[in-house]
């Protein structure tokens, strides 16, 4: 919507992080609309203690703030039902960024709706897909709720611009003169942190050691390997080593433990939704662990064309997520075809973890589609007859052989 639509707008509904920017939309959003500002603050495993940002919503003179723990529900309800689809974007990128704005799109509106609120608003730019992913979400779940959308309105374009913003409404800056603030832009959840901006715009540059937060180099890891087993139930992990934990407690832990063994370092350049190539790193220790090891339990336990099936549509289903689709009728009916293939991907997977790699080293499952008896390399008591072998070659082959009758030349 636009500044001319405002006279309408009584109360908006802010993602707010307690940061700068957002601080700074607050401040703008009741100076330009004269209309009451809620704050929502989402814990989805930034690392970031949120509590603070009610302290600075409250000195806004905001009334109403939100500030909710939505860790399990994002574990449970988007990454791991995502992770079921080995969902990769572009073969390198984990969709970490991409998962975690329709949850915080469904709760914006929902709140929306708890405050008769005319408005919900947002810190993405203009040139991102975050703004995509939001306004998408909030326009398959609440059509009526308008969006507002300060960086493609006002006119601080420029981080000094910002900060003479900031300072003329005493808004306070989040870092002391003494420390440093990071360069990057940077995003932070259960699945990953992403960097962008400063050096990395050249895409030919390398990133520097001390921009990394969650992972040692894998240079610097561990110079002994470490072993675990992940339990599978119905395409999900639900134990580590024989501990049952919850969805988020299984990615807390295995940040933990691909972070120190240098896991899941990750420098792209992606095409984004809007138009154009975007160079990012991304730390994804536990959601590299993950796929690694699910593959691993599908490959055990899914029938051939079934997981081939499957990844004929991961692009589709990746892309789908990626480009803000995760409330839409195809992601759903992507999301049914999946989670029905799960039905026995049920069992364990022993991984080893050493310097920046995870390997499988081990897979079991009561499920099993694997036969010793048919597959081995020695005596199987004619559990196969290879002699079959040669009517299935000459009927596959009998196409090829047709055309080369009729002197097609096939080399």
């Amino acid at each position: 919507m636009s500044i001319e639509n405002k006279d309408n707008i009584n109360k908006i509904v802010l993602a707010y992080s307690g940061g700068l920017d957002t601080s700074i939309i607050a401040k703008w959003l009741q100076d330009t609309y004269d209309a009451e500002v809620i704050t929502f603050t989402a814990d989805i495993g930034q690392g970031e203690e949120v509590e603070p940002a009610r302290a600075k919503a409250e000195a806004m003179g905001i009334k109403h703030i939100h500030i909710e723990d939505l860790r399990a529900e994002f574990a449970r309800d988007y990454v791991f039902p995502m992770f079921r689809a080995n969902a990769i974007y572009e073969g390198e990128y984990l969709l970490g960024t991409s998962i975690a704005r329709p949850l915080i799109a469904k709760r914006l509106v929902e709140i929306a709706k708890e405050h008769n609120a005319d408005a919900i608003s947002h810190g993405a730019t203009g040139k991102g897909n975050d703004q995509v992913r939001f306004e998408l979400g909030a326009i398959a779940l609440a059509p009526e709720v308008k969006t507002i959308a300060p960086w493609r309105e006002w006119d601080l374009s420029s981080r000094e611009s910002l900060m003479a913003y900031a300072e003329e409404h005493n808004i306070p800056i989040d870092f002391a003169a003494n420390k440093k603030k990071s360069p990057y832009s940077m995003d932070a959840n259960l699945l990953h942190i992403s960097y962008e901006g400063d050096i990395l715009e050249d895409p030919y540059t390398e990133a520097e050691e001390d921009m990394w937060r969650w992972t040692v180099s894998p240079e610097q890891a561990p110079d002994t390997p470490e072993y675990i087993e992940l339990e599978y139930e119905k395409g999900d992990i639900v134990a580590i080593d024989g501990e049952k934990l919850e969805p988020y407690q299984v990615m807390i832990k295995l940040n933990e433990l691909g972070g120190k063994h240098g896991i899941g370092r990750l420098d792209i350049v992606e095409n984004r939704y809007v138009g154009m190539k975007s160079r990012g790193c991304y730390e994804t220790p536990a959601g590299t662990i993950m796929i690694k090891a699910h593959r691993a339990m599908e490959s055990l336990t899914l029938d051939r064309e079934a997981a081939h099936l499957k990844d004929e549509l991961m692009p589709r289903y990746a892309k789908i997520i990626y480009n803000g689709y995760w409330f839409s009728p195809e992601r759903q009916m992507l999301q049914a075809l999946i989670d029905k293939s799960q039905e026995h991907v049920t069992g364990t997977v022993r991984v080893k973890l050493y310097k920046g790699s995870v390997s499988v080293v081990g897979r079991k499952s009561p499920y099993s589609l694997f036969d010793e008896k048919i597959a081995t390399f020695e005596d199987d008591a004619g559990a196969y007859d290879q002699k079959d072998a040669e009517g299935f070659i000459r009927l596959n082959g009998l196409r090829l052989a047709i055309e080369a009758s009729k002197g097609r030349d096939l080399s």
